[in-house]
Order: C-alpha cells, then sequence, then structure tokens
C-alpha cells in the first residue's frame, strides 16, 4: 500500500514536483505555473479538495482565476496520472507516486475526504475476477479507478457529525 498525501514531508513534496515536470517533459506537455500551483495545493493538503475550495485556494496568488481555470488544471493532471478524480465525494487528491505502480483501488474518507491508494497485485487480480463473472471489465483509464467509500481511522472513532 502507498502512503496517503496528508504524510507528505516539504522534501516529498518537491519531489513529487520535479518528477511531475519531468513527466511532462518526457510527454511533451507543459506542467504551467498554474497547473502546477493546483498540484501543489492537492500535495499540500492532507486529504482532497474540492474545485471550488482549489479555487479560493489560487485566487490569493491569482485574482483573475475562474472555475474554467481551475477544470482545465484538474483535467490536465487527471490526464497525466498526476492527480484523482474521487467521484465517491466530487473532489481531487494528488496521486502519491505519480507515474509508478498502477493502483488497484482508491480507499476515499467520505466524512474527511483522506485518500489512500492501494497497490496490491492479488487484490486487483482478485477484483478484475469478481468484476468479469459479474459480465463488467475494469476501465484500462488510470482516471477510472475503482473507489471504496469508507471512513479513515480517525473518522471511525469520532461520533458522527
Amino acid at each position: 500500500m502507498s502512503q496517503s498525501a496528508d504524510t507528505l514531508g516539504k522534501r516529498a513534496i518537491a519531489r513529487q514536483l520535479s518528477h511531475a515536470e519531468q513527466l511532462c517533459a518526457q510527454r511533451g506537455t507543459r506542467l504551467t505555473p498554474l497547473r502546477r500551483q493546483v498540484l501543489e495545493a492537492l500535495l499540500h493538503h492532507p486529504g482532497s479538495l474540492k474545485a471550488y475550495e482549489l479555487l479560493a485556494l489560487l485566487q490569493d496568488s491569482q485574482p483573475g482565476a475562474a472555475p474554467p481555470t481551475v477544470y482545465r488544471a484538474l483535467d490536465f493532471l487527471t490526464a497525466q496520472g498526476l492527480i484523482h478524480r474521487l467521484d465517491a465525494i466530487n473532489a481531487w487528491s494528488a496521486c502519491t507516486d505519480a507515474g509508478g505502480e498502477r493502483h488497484d483501488l482508491l480507499l476515499v474518507c467520505t466524512r474527511c475526504g483522506r485518500v489512500a491508494e492501494l497497490n496490491d497485485p492479488a487484490l486487483g487480480a482478485q477484483l478484475a475476477r469478481c468484476i468479469a463473472r459479474a459480465g463488467f471489465a475494469l476501465a484500462d483509464d488510470e482516471s477510472e479507478l475503482p473507489e471504496v467509500r469508507a471512513l479513515c481511522g480517525t473518522c471511525a472513532t469520532r461520533p458522527g457529525v
């Protein structure tokens, strides 16, 4: 299992940003300053952020930023495998090992938005078999990862909000 974004330190975040720039350059794309800011905000945030939360964070340094600007950056970062789109909570989180192993499953805390990426080939194979028995197939696109809605350890021990 990989670490969640909320355990990343400053050096790890700097490495992630540098790695993201290298991946984009290798792919013939560009991590523009705005895209980098969105990625950095997600890397710094413990869990996930909604688009309008990101917009509010960006407007300090980019007063003219508008929702379409943020959504375009999110679409780009998702397509590059640098962030995850979380359908369970309509938010995004940083991919803690962008360009690394394929993820088999995302765990999403429906209370606080924390995300854990599971990298377990045996789990992925078992999940694929169960899905095939139901007459379906997993999407090949990394942005279409299966999500499990759950409560993280902290939220599970707190009374409901």
